[in-house]
């Protein structure tokens, strides 16, 4: 009996959305052929297929809580949080991991949220395909939509399992039943294809940058190339949206904190692609989450009431940041602010709650949850931006690919920029004495810069897979080895997920990654 289709049907009967300005209703189960289609129906498409990026099961929740408990910056607070999220954290990780599939509510695992962006692109795709009569260049635009977070979708995909079924909108339902696992190689191929032909149909950027754009096209072919070790290729990419940065409306945001400030974002010039939040909650789904997992119990230090203490970094993530770099003040809050007003340091975090770790905790996603009036606990209703992609990670995926080729003086400059910001603070005072400016770059270097500058949003683990860095930071030397027992790091496997067993179950052309 094959009942669960999860990879190749659309789960939700509807969904919700948290990009600004789009709406979402249910997408029918039917084929294109059957039903009419008008512009109306195609642009409820693809929006259904961005909605799926505010989801619990994706960066807000589920996949953001694999990527960040993975990664050797984040580590488990509350021993007593549910035990697939200290799984991850330890390495533990069971086939059936729900944050991975979740049989009782797959939609809120990120496996099938995946494949469901994934579908809603080829929907898309087809739909446009019988059209008639519409301006090409509408057209055109909305299948550089479809392609790109069909790209996006496929990039997380690939790097968290490696070989996957690659459908795209040529698959029909009966190959997609039996689709075998596509070499990642393949499925990179068609990955860049998408990014690259988004960038030559979307317009060079957006006001609403939950939308993609020309520069969030190429930044992303930038990332997709440095990942695959393509550093020439790499430094192209990233380097025509620093030359084309005036054209494409960019620059280094001057206040490290405005890029996490819920309000101050929105006129930012350095975000290039966001998930924007808009503080409403429909089914649990549309919701800030990270700021509950990372605040702490029973304090009043942006909103009235606190976090959860679920994810908290090791006190070496913090002991080791330099005092004076403003991104450690932004990134932490090593105080917080009781329901009487009194202040209390991270030591005692736990005469708040016993649940909390007495451990300094993330602040970027409580600190933007608290920027705007509150309408649920915990911070979940927010208007928050999670950062996807930003200019400032743009100049270090250029740095990095520029110290491969050689061409450590301009890698020099633009770890500078990063750095200039970092030491200026937010301009009203004096700037820091570190982080200085550095000379004769190494990829030691800019991966530490990476790790620093884009702390918490998301990339870490990534950069711990492509660079092969897990014996290293989750080794002896590594931030988390006091944490809750010891780290249970096996290169073999660890640097890839379980395919979910009901899917090789249901589909006997699919196998499982070694290890598992």
């Amino acid at each position: 009996m094959k009942t669960n289709k999860f990879l190749f049907a659309l789960i939700l009967a509807s969904s919700v959305f948290a990009c600004s300005d789009l709406e979402e209703n249910a997408i029918s189960q039917l084929n294109p052929d059957e039903r009419d289609i008008d512009l109306a129906t195609v642009e409820t498409t693809i929006n259904g297929a961005y909605g799926n990026l505010s989801a619990r099961a994706f960066l807000s929740r589920g996949l953001g809580l694999t990527l960040l408990l993975r990664s050797d910056m984040v580590d488990i607070g509350n021993p007593s949080t549910a035990p697939e999220r200290i799984e991850h954290d330890q390495f533990t990780v069971s086939a059936t991991n729900p944050l991975i599939l979740n049989l009782s509510n797959p939609e809120r695992s990120f496996w099938p949220r995946l494949y469901q962006i994934v579908r809603g692109a080829n929907e898309t795709l087809r739909e446009l395909e019988l059209l008639d009569g519409e301006d090409p260049a509408v057209v055109n635009e909305i299948a550089g939509r479809a392609r790109f977070i069909r790209a996006y979708a496929y990039y997380h995909l690939v790097r968290l399992f490696g070989d996957i079924p690659y459908l795209d909108e040529q698959t029909t339902t009966v190959d997609a039943s039996v689709a075998p696992r596509t070499p990642a190689e393949t499925v990179y191929q068609g990955i860049i294809a998408d990014f690259e032909f988004a960038k030559t149909v979307l317009p060079n950027s957006r006001a609403n940058r939950a939308l993609p754009s020309k520069a969030a096209a190429s930044a992303f072919l930038a990332s997709v190339h440095l990942t695959r070790g393509e550093y020439q290729m790499a430094y192209d990419e990233a380097t025509d949206v620093i030359d084309n940065a005036g054209t494409y409306d960019l620059a280094l945001e001057p206040d490290y904190r405005n890029i996490f400030h819920a309000v101050n974002t929105n006129t930012s010039k350095e975000p290039i692609f966001v998930i924007d939040f808009v503080a409403t909650n429909v089914g649990d789904e549309s919701r800030d989450y990270l700021a509950a997992f990372t605040g702490f119990f029973g304090q009043a230090t942006y909103y009235p009431t606190g976090g959860w203490s679920v994810m908290v970094p090791a006190q070496a993530v913090y002991d080791t940041w330099p005092d004076g770099d403003y991104r450690k003040e932004v990134n932490f809050d090593a105080e917080a602010v009781d329901n009487s007003g009194n202040v209390v340091s991270f030591n005692n975090f736990s005469s708040l709650d016993g649940r909390n770790a007495n451990r300094p905790h993330i602040s970027k996603y409580t600190a933007m949850a608290g920027d705007t009036p509150i309408a649920n606990t915990s911070g979940r209703d927010s208007d928050s931006n999670y950062q996807l992609m930003r200019y400032a990670e743009v100049l270090l995926i250029a740095a990095e690919a520029a110290i491969e080729l050689g061409r450590t003086a301009e890698a020099d400059a633009w770890i500078n920029m990063v750095r200039e910001r970092a030491r200026n603070g937010n301009g009203s005072g004096a700037p820091s004495a570190v982080p200085a400016n550095i000379s004769g770059a190494t990829i030691d270097d800019v991966m530490e810069e990476r790790r620093l500058e884009l702390a918490f949003e998301h990339h870490r683990w990534y950069d711990i897979v492509r660079r092969q860095l897990g014996p290293e930071v989750f080794g002896p030397n590594g931030f988390e080895t006091e944490q809750m027992g010891t780290q249970n790091f096996d290169p073999s496997r660890d640097y890839l997920l379980p395919i979910p067993p009901i899917e090789i179950t249901n589909n006997p052309s699919l196998t499982q990654n070694p290890g598992y």
